[in-house]
Formats: C-alpha cells, structure tokens, sequence
C-alpha cells in the first residue's frame, strides 16, 4: 500500500471523512430517539394532490422481518407493482427519509420502503465489524419476506453506496435502476486514498471506544474494524452495465476542509458516471455530504426522473 499523505484535517466540522461517511450528519440526534415513536415513518402520513389517491393519506406501515435471527424495521407506503426502496447514510436510519418517501409514492404510485439497517432505529444490534455484505443481505431478506425480487428502483446516500453497489452486482436483475447520492464508491477508495481516511478518523474512533454502547459510537467502531481491507476489496467493485444510474454528487463533498481529497471525490463520481452509457452525473449545487436533507427537491426530481424512465 501507498505512503500514507499528510492529510489536512477539516476544519467545517469536528467529525473527520470518515466519520462523516460513517456517521451522515444528525446521526447523533436520530440515534438518540430510537424509541421515539412519532419519529418513524410509520407514524406520519402525508397528502399530496399528485398522488394516485389523492386526498388519501400515504401512511407507512411498519413491518419486523427476520434475517438470520435478527429483526429489522421496514416501513412500507404500498402503491403499484413497482417498488422504491431509500437506504439511509451511515448512521441514520428510516427517518432520513420522512419528507421524501411519501412525495414519491404520490408522484410515482410506487411502493415506497425505508428501513433501519441493524443497530439503528428499531433494528436488532449485530455485534462485529459492519460488513456491506451484511448489509446486502439483510435488505435482500427484507424485501424477500414483503413480496419484493424485481422492479426495485435503489436510492443510496453515503455509506449506503457500498450497499448498492454489492446488491447491483450479486443481483442485478433485481433492479430497474439507482440514484446514488453522495454515494460511497469504489473509484474513490484507492490505494493512497484509504490510509488517508483511517488516519484522519484515528482520533474519533479512540474516542468512541470510551462509551461503546451510544449506538453512534458503537457505528463508528464497527465501521472502522476492518475497514482497509474491506474497501481494498470494494475497490474491486464493478457495477453492472444493466443496471442504469444517476450520480447525485454533492458541491462540497464530504470534505470541504480538503481539497484534495473533495476533487478525489467528485473525480471518483465522474468516473463512475462516465463507464456506461445508462449512467448521469448531476452536481447538487451549495450543498454539503447532507444532500437528502439540504435539497430534497434535487433527490426527488432524480428519482423520479429514473423512475419514469424504467417504467
């Protein structure tokens, strides 16, 4: 492996990248009120005059499914045969999505999932490092038990990325297509990338193993257990050419205390965008990492956009 570089530490924010590409901003907050039930998808409902029912409420409902002995929240806005299901950053869960999820069902009729990956929200804690594959198969088993095998158009922000691109080339038929926000990607984690990451994260890392238990520490260490050589090997990654994407890059990246490693990051986008045809790259303007959050509007009108054209 490369020397590692001196790498600038940011200094927007007090989390390093890669706690920032662990822990999406608000993650502190979300996981705090994990047993807050008015916090879920499952308890709001929202009216839009575009929806296929309209003046009927688009109200999630929750569901507990098993995946390998233990249970994960979804939470699903039934619609039409076609499903859209939102994956959540590093330690967010479901509600990163509230305001989201039920605009789209009311533009595109779809079924609309979000859910809570292991240790967050409602979700069962899996002790170990936090493997993508995991990952994977907790949301394959998940969609498994609602009925779900095709048709699924991915919605990925940050961490979420690694899970989508793992999913997309195990299962391609399964989705009609991806839009990828601000997503981790394998162009990005390269040799003299990595070490760069683990460096700057050391100090937040040390610091959560103080009080192991608060589920956004407990996120972070399991993230950071393992992590070179599991993004060596996601590197390796290829995305499938059947599968079309939109590449939902934010301006500022997660780095804008760092301009090397934010051009990396939108060079790594650009690459990923430029190797098929079926593949957009869309800049969110003025936005940082927490593009679901600052511009939802952005989010929507490219999921809707990869929705229609699949359907």
């Amino acid at each position: 492996m490369s020397r590692t570089p001196r790498m600038r530490r940011p200094t927007y924010r007090a989390l390093s990248p890669l706690a920032l590409l662990t822990l999406a901003a608000g993650a502190v907050t979300a996981c705090g009120d994990n047993d807050s039930a008015s916090n879920h998808p499952a308890s709001s409902s929202a009216t839009s005059s575009a929806s296929p029912g309209a003046g009927k409420a688009a109200e999630a409902k929750l569901r507990m499914v098993d995946s390998g002995g233990h249970r994960l929240a979804f939470y699903v806005i039934r619609g039409s045969g076609s499903t859209i299901v939102l994956d959540s950053g590093g330690g967010e869960y479901s509600t990163q999505w509230k305001d989201i999820a039920p605009k789209l069902h009311a533009a595109t009729g779809a079924t609309v999932i979000t859910y809570d990956r292991a240790g967050l929200g409602k979700s069962d804690v899996v002790p170990g490092p936090w493997k993508a594959e995991s990952a994977v198969s907790d949301l394959k088993a998940g969609l498994k038990q609602l009925g779900i095998t095709e048709d699924v158009t991915l919605v990925s922000h940050s961490q979420a990325g690694e899970i989508a691109n793992y999913l997309a080339k195990d299962d391609p038929e399964m989705l009609s297509g991806a839009v990828l926000v601000d997503a981790n990607l394998p162009q990005f984690f390269t040799d003299e990338e990595i070490p760069r990451l683990v460096a700057a994260t050391q100090p937040e890392v040390d610091a959560a193993r103080k009080d192991p238990e608060k589920p956004e520490n407990r996120q972070l260490i399991s993230t950071a257990e393992g992590f070179a050589a599991a993004h060596e090997a996601f590197h390796e990654v290829t995305w499938p050419d059947s599968v079309p994407a939109t590449v939902l890059v934010s301006e500022k990246t997660p780095f804008a205390g760092s301009p090397e490693d934010a051009r990396r990051w939108r060079d790594a986008a650009a690459s990923f965008a430029q190797e098929a045809p079926n593949r957009t790259l869309v800049t969110a303007k003025g936005t940082s990492h927490e593009v679901p959050t600052e511009r939802p509007d952005v989010v929507l009108k490219a999921v809707e956009a990869m929705f229609a054209a699949q359907h």
